[in-house]
């Protein structure tokens, strides 16, 4: 019987393709930052394109199972590679950790690195947290501080910084700089104040519950206002490719 045929070596699209699925939150930039962190090493064409083959996918399975069902930081992870590289027998991954069911209010919990879900702005996230979560590095990290899109409140950073770190790593991808999303930090910034101005009144009332519904209508503002801004950039877009 003729043994079965090797698969063609994949592109970086490729295994994203055969990954999401899976890891719906998995992103090419995600990939070229396992990789920049040796935990895979596609082979490359003459030409400089990645060649992933069939264990370079499983041993990408591999990690973000690890990070999102146990929540092991890469470092970890990197121990329990290099022991199966080694032939060693690396220690089983075992059953999914579960997380609390109910976060305590009281005191701010801290997100575990590499959390894949949407951060809860009540998380409190260390600085190497929120590197292995939103898979950037010291650099990006410290340019995003330097221009005021991330910032942290003693040792520790608010959960809304992991969704912000995430989006422009994944905005680098495109091209885009840290100083290139300053206008983006500025008009969430007018946004921001104006949604302010317009729930002033509810927040000088004195009736019972007046702050909690202030809160309320500016989160329904800022949801329309999100709306409203995906809607105006693509109308925006279809003008300016349709010319």
């Amino acid at each position: 019987m003729n043994a079965e045929p090797a698969r063609s070596p994949m592109t970086i699209g490729d295994v994203l393709g055969l990954l999401r699925p899976e890891f719906p939150d998995i992103t090419i930039s995600k990939i070229r930052f396992l990789e920049s962190e040796g935990l895979v090493e596609p082979e490359r064409s003459p030409s400089g394109y990645r060649k992933f083959c069939d264990a370079d996918v499983e041993r990408l399975r591999y990690v973000l199972t690890a990070q999102r069902d146990h929540y092991m930081p890469l470092r970890v992870i990197r121990q329990h590679l290099e022991a199966r590289d080694r032939g060693e027998s690396a220690p089983p991954l075992g059953a999914p950790r579960q997380g609390p069911a109910e976060p305590d209010r009281r005191r701010p919990r801290t997100l575990v690195a590499a959390d894949t879900t949407a951060p809860d702005p009540a998380v409190r996230l260390t600085r190497r947290q929120l590197l292995d979560g939103a898979g950037i590095d010291e650099a990006l990290l410290a340019r995003l501080e330097e221009y005021g899109l991330v910032r942290r409140t003693g040792a520790h950073y608010e959960g809304e910084a992991l969704n912000i770190a995430r989006v422009a790593a994944a905005l680098g991808e495109f091209g885009f700089e840290v100083r290139h999303l300053r206008a983006v930090k500025a008009a969430a910034d007018r946004q921001v104040g104006l949604i302010e101005q317009m729930v002033a009144p509810q927040l000088r009332r004195r009736s019972r519950g007046a702050h909690e519904q202030a809160a309320e209508a500016a989160r329904e503002i800022a949801a329309l206002s999100v709306r409203l801004h995906a809607a105006l950039v693509g109308a925006g877009l279809r003008e300016s490719l349709d010319r």
